[in-house]
């Protein structure tokens, strides 16, 4: 045994003997606040622009805040209890958002009727209880005995913060500065806007383009994750975007195919690259997610059967001289659950599915919290496809449902909501692995952290329609304001299926390239979702990941380096500064930090950026490890 896991079973020897606050009523209320205020803020963030910003770190840090200086109280865990509490409205918000205002649309065009304030918090309500549960009999697996595949770097982030809040020193000064940085970088980009968040160059000769955002916090991740699995989601973006779309653009320039409505040529013309990849990548990156999601599942088979087993076994209930730190929900709890669940789905109006779309919700469920959680544990809960594995539920979903006769409007119907709740118990169960690792490295207790998250779920679930259908009231999803890019595409694949439109060429070839990559033993997951995702996320990310791979190989490699602390602050403080934005927008004060209408630094500002931010992560990491 190393002397890093020595030194981690210690620490979790120590904190299991000591009896710490945690759930208390000052987390659990100030938890449920935050799950309310992220929730709403990360609702409107992703109608906007397609995308939800992970709220676990913001939640942190936000609880050292009220927990330690503002309370003074002194307790490492009942801060983490906040930011699990509170990180649960978002992930809740980011799966209720990429399907539910299908719905929504579909009364626009005189299809159904408006959904119902108890409709969507019941969807989301179902969807956040079994993503919490499913997640449970899977924390010894991948959170514990998977430790050394899969990082969590979000997970490892969020605990690094809380520990540098609770030590001080100079762990703390590398956190909050790497959270200054990254939230003046945030302001300047996203806030004032007079740096382009990008910088992309065109390839004529290919037809295509590269790009890379600027953010620091993807830097820290792709940091955090490390190089070897950076460079897998960067091999996806290059499939996507140097192979794929040259080959779409060169020999299918003069044609018309579904689902663009334009040739290509008009479309690239018009769009770029990037109207391409909307067209037709998405739909390859969707069926290779989906593919190694399967894979992913097989290969995951014995860890799981083990560790059901050895939950079943544990049905009477939790021994007494267990550690607190090894103690989950009883499986007797989480069955119990599951059957209820199962039977609200089936029999309240409000959800409208028959016995088999309950059963069918059940089964690709907990299939894809393990495709989830594994996926947080690889590239972090802000990169999580989450829309991608909705994609694939409703590929399979809506074939059943067409198949058995339910068709029309009630067989849409059924399939949205069953895509919802899916789409939100993977967001669900994501965010809960990511927390549980939280835990596990500061010593929390399991049990206790699995019901704050069903609690953040719970409140969260009663605000999340309130706010969609005010949002909805104010402009109208598929507006330009809120133009709810990943529902519209939900609606097209269901009504594609439904009229026999869908392509399923592309969404298979997708699925013989995760196919092809498990031949030569690459991990399947991380190269599908670099192709599902913008390269400029994936580049972003693999150049993080070539600085961790440049520190390590000057010096031997440190968990508690000032890198980690610094990616750290990176991470939160773009998290923080997002919704921030994210608030006052809703609140129509954002234009007022808007400052391109006077000046912008275009390209060269936002290379310098770049520049800054990877010479700041490479210089910090150095110069801490040159001090040990």
């Amino acid at each position: 045994m190393n002397k890093k896991n020595v030194s981690k079973k210690n620490a979790f020897e120590e904190s299991a003997s000591k009896k710490q606050k945690e759930l208390t009523p000052v987390s659990i209320i100030t938890g449920i606040l935050l799950a309310i205020i992220f929730g709403a803020a990360n609702a409107y963030l992703g109608l906007r622009v397609g995308m939800t910003i992970s709220a676990s770190i913001p939640a942190a840090v936000v609880s050292m805040g009220v927990i330690r200086v503002i309370l003074r109280r002194d307790s490492l865990l009942e801060s983490n209890m906040v930011q699990t509490i509170g990180s649960a409205g978002e992930s809740l918000a980011a799966g209720a958002i990429f399907t539910l205002p299908v719905l929504f649309l579909w009364s626009v065009e005189g299809v159904i009727n408006t959904p119902s304030l108890i409709t969507i918090a019941l969807i989301s309500l179902c969807g956040g209880i079994l993503g919490v549960l499913f997640m449970v009999p899977l924390r010894g697996s991948l959170i514990v005995r998977e430790e050394d595949t899969l990082p969590y770097p979000e997970g490892k982030a969020c605990a690094e913060v809380l520990r540098a809040g609770e030590g001080g020193g100079a762990g703390a000064l590398f956190v909050f500065g790497g959270m200054g940085f990254s939230a003046l970088i945030k302001l300047i980009t996203d806030g004032m806007k007079i740096v382009p968040a990008a910088v992309t160059l065109k390839i004529n000769a290919l037809k295509t383009e590269v790009s890379t955002q600027i953010y620091p916090a993807l830097l820290g991740v792709g940091y955090l994750c490390g190089a070897k699995i950076a460079s897998y989601m960067f091999a996806g973006g290059i499939i996507g975007w140097l192979v794929l779309i040259p080959m779409i653009n060169t020999f299918g320039e003069s044609l018309t195919l579904y689902p663009a409505v334009k040739p290509i040529a008009q479309l690239y013309a018009e769009g770029g690259a990037s109207a391409i990849w909307s067209a037709y990548i998405r739909y390859i990156g969707a069926g290779a997610v989906a593919a190694g999601g399967i894979i992913s599942l097989i290969k995951s088979v014995p860890l799981i059967v083990t560790t059901f087993i050895t939950s079943i076994k544990g049905l009477s209930g939790t021994t007494p001289n267990e550690d607190r730190t090894q103690r989950d929900l009883s499986m007797r709890t989480i069955l119990i659950g599951i059957a209820l669940m199962t039977i609200v789905i089936w029999l309240l109006p409000p959800i409208p599915v028959t016995l088999l779309g309950a059963v069918l919700i059940v089964l690709f469920g907990f299939f894809f919290a393990t495709v989830s959680s594994r996926m947080v544990g690889l590239v972090g809960s802000s990169n999580n496809p989450v829309s991608g594995m909705a994609i694939a539920t409703l590929l399979f979903t809506t074939l059943i449902l067409k198949a058995t006769g339910d068709n029309g409007t009630r067989g849409m119907k059924g399939a949205i909501a069953i895509g919802s709740v899916i789409c939100i118990v993977a967001a669900m169960a994501g965010d809960t692995s990511q927390d549980l690792k939280t835990g596990y490295l500061l010593g929390a207790t399991p049990k206790k952290q699995q019901i704050g998250e069903l609690i953040g779920a719970f409140f969260s679930s009663l605000t999340i329609g309130a706010v969609l259908i005010l949002l909805n009231r104010a402009w109208g999803f598929g507006s330009q304001e809120l133009s709810a890019p990943q529902a519209t595409l939900m609606k097209m694949i269901i009504e594609g299926i439904m009229d026999g439109s869908l392509p399923w060429t592309l969404v298979f070839i997708g699925v013989f390239i995760a196919l092809a990559v498990e031949v030569l033993q690459i991990p399947v997951l991380p190269v599908a979702i670099g192709l599902y995702l913008p390269l400029e996320l994936s580049f972003a990310i693999m150049l993080g990941g070539v600085v961790r791979f440049l520190v390590d190989r000057k010096k031997s490699e440190s968990e508690a380096s000032g890198g980690v602390l610094f990616c750290s602050g990176l991470i939160a403080g773009e998290g923080i500064v997002g919704i921030l934005l994210a608030v006052l927008t809703i609140l129509g004060v954002a234009d007022v930090l808007d400052l391109s209408k006077y000046f912008s630094l275009s390209f060269f500002g936002a290379g310098a950026i770049l520049i800054i931010s990877l010479f700041l992560i490479y210089w910090v990491a150095n110069r801490t490890k040159e001090r040990r």
